[in-house]
Order: structure tokens, then sequence, then C-alpha cells
């Protein structure tokens, strides 16, 4: 039984896979990380499964990391820090992997893991109205491990116009990033999303897999060599003074040091 995520199946195959933490903005705790990691291997091994839909329940789409569980890790031993890093990479590693259409159902806001969650999608679809931001940064962090899906859906030239400076930017701005593939009004936002299933019906869905793993393949290569090193970023900012002080400054509600 999930807990921070719920998944529903209608008739025709189409799975919507819900993030199911609305009071805290979808944030992404290691339980939810561990179950959308759980939630890619059962929907990828469903043969009755045709396309899958990554919504969220609330407000926000997903407000990035969870927080509390980023505290922790700044006073738990290195192994657990790594493994803690390991299961970020691990759950976008297999989002990105799943051999099915992963279709992104963006509203509110996206923020930090949320962006490295639309990026792993194969079309993302925003409200309007909805509000973008690579964070990290402004925590003494970086986006390390979703930086590896974020520079092969935007490209180096776009994603340095987002990916160290914290600004937020607007579904417009993530269109022309090509985070998004477009940006509706909120009120139509579940026709758009229809819109990108209804031709995958029509598709063989053996074809449709082995064209989602060539594109993969011919991609930019995400290997075990490039998400390793994704780690080795994420612990060392962690590791390093900026975060700590970044992190106890959000809790204790006040600037960090580099803000003066």
């Amino acid at each position: 039984m999930f807990e921070t995520i719920r998944i529903q199946t209608d008739a025709r195959g189409v799975a919507t896979l819900w993030l199911s933490r609305p009071d805290k903005h979808n944030a992404l705790s290691q339980r939810m990380m561990e179950e959308l990691t759980e939630a890619a291997a059962q929907l990828g091994g469903d043969p009755g499964v045709r396309v899958v839909v990554l919504a969220a329940e609330g407000a926000s789409f997903c407000a990035g990391g969870d927080l509390a569980w980023m505290k922790a890790q700044m006073t738990v031993d290195a192994d657990t820090r790594r493994a803690g890093a390991r299961l970020l990479a691990g759950m976008l590693s297999a989002l990105n992997l799943l051999p099915k259409p992963l279709i992104g159902r963006v509203h509110g806001n996206a923020f930090g893991g949320g962006i490295g969650m639309m990026a792993v999608c194969d079309v993302a679809i925003a409200a309007a109205d909805a509000k973008f931001g690579l964070t990290e940064v402004r925590l003494g962090l970086i986006p390390a491990t979703i930086g590896p899906y974020v520079l092969a859906r935007m490209g180096e030239d776009r994603a340095r116009r987002v990916f160290f400076s914290a600004r937020l930017f607007d579904a417009a701005e993530a269109v022309t990033l090509n985070l998004a593939a477009r940006a509706v009004a909120p009120g139509d936002l579940d026709a758009a999303i229809e819109a990108e299933v209804a031709p995958y019906l029509l598709a063989a869905p053996g074809a449709v897999a082995a064209a989602k793993a060539q594109c993969r393949a011919l991609g930019p290569v995400i290997d075990a060599a490039v998400i390793e090193d994704s780690i080795d970023r994420l612990v060392a900012a962690w590791e390093g003074g900026e975060a700590p002080e970044g992190i106890a400054a959000f809790f204790e509600k006040r600037k960090p040091r580099w803000q003066g």
C-alpha cells in the first residue's frame, strides 16, 4: 500500500500516477522517492498499462526535495548520506527509463526535484499560471541528481539561464526552455493531457516501448557513470559549508549569511 502516491488506471490502460502529499506541496520525502521507484517498476511491468500520466494532488505539482529529509542528511554518516543521494538518483532513472509513454500534468509550483520529474517525462504540459524554479542554490545546494535530465531536456545553453540563478520563471518561459511542450489555460489542462494520451492508444505498445528505448539510446548519455557523478556532486554539496547554513536559515526563518 502506497502512502505518498496513488495509481489510478482506467479501462483504456491509462494510468495516472498521482503525487499525494498535498499538505507538503508534494515535496519529495524519502518515502515518496521509494514509492515512485516502486511504482515505475510496477507500471513498467504491467502489460495492461499503455500510457502513464504523472500528476499531483493539491496546490502544487512538486515543491522539490523535502527539507526535513535534506536537513537529516546533514547529520547522518557518510554511507547513509550517499544512500540518500542514490535513492533520489534511482527514482529519476526509473522514471526516465519507464518503457511506457510518460506525460507530465503540471500545475501550481514545480521547483527543484519537480523540475527533474518534468524533465524525465516524454512530454510535459503546464498550466499557464504555473511557476517554476531550480532553487537549490538558495539553500547552498546544487541541482545535482536532476542535472543530467534537465540538461538533456533543455540543452546547456538554455539550462544556463536558470540552472544556477534560482530565479523563478513562468510557464511561457518553461516552454521556451523546452521544459514544457506547451502551456494551456488551467481549465484546459485535462483536455490537453487527453490529446497527448489519445495517439498512444492507437499505436502498438511494444513498438512504442522500443521507439522510446531507441530515443534514449541515441540521446544525451545518462549512464551509470553520469548518474554516479551526479550523486558525488550532491553528496559534496551536502558535506560543504553552505548547505548546513542555508537549510538552517530556512528553518530558523532568517537570511543565510551570503544574503548579508
